[in-house]
């Protein structure tokens, strides 16, 4: 009842995300159940019925990646002062997320066995004169349990992903025996809630102790046979504490390893290119038929671009800063820094979407596209596009914060808006070359 609620009474950009993850798990549903369907109608090719199944499987993770961002900047599950004292922890907020997260997949499972039912004509009569009855095995009964089966490997698959990530962890103390440390996003991470500032050690009197009278300095005691003079105590002004700047974030460790499976997967592609076909899993009907190396190429292509992203947008970072730079490029240098993580898989992810579908263009069948493969491709490339959109999200609420304070210390709002086209260039300057070389590099196997 409480995810409910907490559904129902969100705002509308958050409604509207929480469709696109509805409108995601619908379109591979489907796609689940045409590959079954043709399955009952082929029952004398399994190996082609198998290489639809697995041709679900990007689908399948896309949606499961969209879903995990989505419930990442859900504003209703955030941790708030107050709510746990009324029970609603970290690990109860983590289950309303994975419970709000298995809802939508599930309405998405729903609508797909709807429109399947529908095409198949169980419901009325056989739409567009029966032209989906070998896909969708029309006349066949349906099995129950494996259909049940297929609808539910969504929503189960997103839901323990996202408790997976949103899991809370409770630290323990801090390493010299002090105060334990707070609870972050979903207890994920956390600061000691005490922290030690520059001006509160060393020559600021805290080694000194009483004796050095708040100057840092131990007086030494008086001779054996002297006179001491007591001098009147001077009181020194008080020193407020130097606060401490974050130190920017590490760069990624994935870009070494990115470019290495990147260049892998090039190889292998261009090496299979010339083999002859070993019967593996069929490439989709746009695709000229051939060997296995050259799918498990394009799948190390796609992962490379998704490891080295992170790195690549660290280091536009730290180009932008160099040179002398000026507020405008500190600020938007120093936020791909922080948001290298958070939007450089995205990124990646698109980048290995639309080098693909470059790739694909100059193909000579490429108008041969059947209207699953299609079906396919649309929610690949929507899950991959909304996904590094919500990344944007997430990163400009975390960032709410820093741009208020700018705000309020005089920041014209057109340096902030500048930033953010700075940065935004700057990756489009980066990614998109690198995209294009990529999809060239790809597509010269397939058109020989």
């Amino acid at each position: 009842m409480l995810a409910l609620r907490l559904t129902r009474g969100a705002r509308p950009a958050v409604q509207l995300r929480r469709l696109l993850v509805t409108a995601a798990s619908a379109g591979t549903g489907f796609l689940l159940l045409c590959a079954m369907g043709y399955a009952l109608a082929h029952p004398g090719s399994p190996a082609d019925a198998t290489a639809r199944l697995v041709w679900c499987l990007p689908p399948v993770a896309a949606t499961v990646h969209l879903a995990v961002a989505v419930a990442r900047t859900d504003p209703g599950t955030r941790p708030r002062p107050g709510l746990a004292a009324v029970g609603l922890g970290p690990a109860r907020l983590m289950l309303v997320s994975a419970t709000t997260t298995a809802l939508s997949c599930v309405l998405g499972s729903m609508l797909a066995l709807l429109v399947f039912l529908h095409l198949r004509g169980d419901l009325t009569g056989m739409p567009f004169d029966g032209a989906a009855t070998e896909a969708l095995a029309a006349g066949t009964p349906l099995p129950v349990p494996g259909s049940l089966t297929l609808l539910t490997l969504v929503p189960v698959l997103a839901s323990a992903a996202v408790a997976f990530v949103l899991r809370p962890t409770v630290l323990g103390p801090a390493p010299d025996g002090g105060a334990r440390r707070s609870y972050g996003r979903f207890g994920a991470t956390g600061r000691v809630a005490a922290r030690e500032t520059f001006g509160s050690y060393g020559r600021f009197g805290t080694r000194g102790g009483a004796a050095g009278r708040g100057t840092g300095r131990d007086e030494p005691e008086p001779a054996e046979g002297t006179v001491a003079v007591e001098t009147p105590a001077v009181e020194t002004p008080a020193v407020e504490s130097v606060p401490e700047l974050p130190a920017p974030h590490p760069a990624p460790k994935g870009l070494p390893w990115g470019v290495a499976v990147l260049a892998a997967g090039l190889a292998v592609e261009t090496y299979a290119a010339g083999a002859t076909d070993d019967g593996g899993p069929a490439l989709p009907a746009a695709l000229p038929a051939g060997p296995t190396g050259v799918l498990a190429g394009w799948l190390l292509t796609a992962v490379g671009l998704a490891l080295l992203a992170p790195g690549l947008t660290h280091l536009c970072g730290l180009l932008l800063q160099a040179v002398r730079p000026g507020a405008l490029r500190l600020l938007a240098g120093r936020g791909l820094m922080e948001e290298a993580t958070r939007i450089g898989r995205p990124l990646g992810v698109v980048c290995a979407v639309a080098s693909a579908a470059v790739a694909m263009t100059p193909l000579p069948d490429s108008g041969s596209f059947g209207p699953l493969t299609a079906l396919g491709a649309a929610v690949v490339t929507g899950c991959a596009v909304a996904t590094l959109c919500t990344a944007a999200v997430e990163a400009r609420q975390d960032r709410s914060g820093t741009t208020a304070a700018l705000l309020r210390l005089g920041a014209p709002a057109a340096t902030l808006r500048g930033a953010a086209a700075l940065r935004a260039g700057a990756l489009l300057a980066v990614f998109g070359p690198l995209t294009l070389v990529v999809a060239e590099l790809a597509a010269l196997p397939l058109t020989r």
